[in-house]
């Protein structure tokens, strides 16, 4: 029988990354860069472990095979098959992330033998004057883009944008970007692992040697448009369920409660990812959901209450596939 899902933490070292994600797990610090927190993955090689209940060791890829419909939705799989189709992280940059790219599901399909990346951010904490690139700030060409790549000028066509908490951004396939030092960010993406390394700012990976750039593949895969909006604008209403973002692949919502709330989901037919990314809640009648912490529910059993259990209540992200609109 499938209930709500806890899973093993499974954090990264990477060269860019910082100590706050130990911190907001409560785990023991350590000087080891750890760049991001894989909460929710069916990423071959990288599945999360549930690390709750019955099902206690087994991973998510065996759950979405075993389970199928009852774990995933009935249209979700007619969508996406037996392949969980998100991947939800925290990421925490105490440097500035590489310039990068992710094609869209055409080209990777194409190159990779799978799916795309369209994804989205939201900023759980930045520290003051901490900034992010998303798009470009004016029109530029492949030819134009090869150029600044070579030369070291490429950010200076990219939109920035200043941040702090609660500020989100949509970054669809093609958009360039880079999270940049200082922030740390609650991800939800298609499930996959494609990233076109545009520029690295000429620095050494984990084993002190270059990193590798993928500069060429990216010229296809980039929008070199400009767009008139980058960030997103929600309301923010205190125990309503927010809209942040929705797009064929996910639907995100913010919910900042202080009350009782019941979350009647069921007629989405998708499972539901809650993030908690501030205070304490409970789900449903056990499940203790702290900061940091993100809770997978299988769509058999999206009908739930969230209950806040600490004094200033609880935020959370609240992530589905909206089967309704798309």
């Amino acid at each position: 029988m499938l209930y709500p899902l806890l899973f093993e933490t499974s954090l990264f070292p990477i060269v860019w990354g910082g100590n706050r994600l130990r911190e907001i797990k409560g785990m023991t610090p350590s000087d080891e860069p750890i760049g991001e927190s894989w909460e929710v993955s069916a990423v071959p090689g990288k599945e999360s472990i549930v690390a709750n209940g019955e099902l206690k060791g087994k991973n998510l890829r065996e759950l979405v095979y075993e389970y199928g419909a009852d774990l995933l939705g009935k249209q979700v799989q007619k969508k996406f098959g037996y392949e969980f189709p998100m991947l939800v992280k925290f990421i925490d940059a105490e440097t500035d992330l590489s310039i990068q790219v992710h094609p869209d599901d055409k080209l990777a399909m194409e190159r990779h033998g799978c799916m795309g990346k369209t994804e989205m951010w939201y900023v759980v904490d930045a520290k003051p004057g901490t900034y992010l690139y998303a798009g470009f700030s004016q029109v530029i060409t492949g030819d134009e883009y090869c150029r600044r790549v070579k030369d070291g000028t490429i950010c200076e066509v990219l939109a920035k944008h200043p941040i702090s908490a609660g500020d989100a951004f949509f970054i669809p396939a093609g958009r360039v970007h880079a999270i940049c030092g200082g922030a740390l960010i609650a991800e939800v993406q298609q499930s996959s692992d494609i990233t076109y390394r545009i520029f690295d700012y000429n620095r050494m990976g984990m084993d002190g040697k270059p990193r590798e750039l993928h500069t060429e593949l990216a010229v296809d895969a980039i929008d070199y448009n400009v767009h008139p909006e980058y960030s997103i604008s929600y309301p923010q209403e205190i125990n309503k369920a927010n809209m942040v973002c929705e797009c064929e692949y996910f639907t995100v919502r913010q919910l900042q409660l202080d009350t009782k709330r019941e979350r009647n989901m069921q007629h989405y037919d998708s499972f539901l990812i809650y993030i908690c990314l501030d205070g304490e809640c409970l789900i449903g009648e056990d499940i203790v959901l702290k900061k940091g912490q993100t809770c997978l529910i299988p769509a058999c059993c999206t009908d739930v209450v969230i209950t806040p259990s600490s004094p200033n209540g609880a935020e959370l992200l609240e992530v589905f596939v909206d089967n309704e609109k798309f």
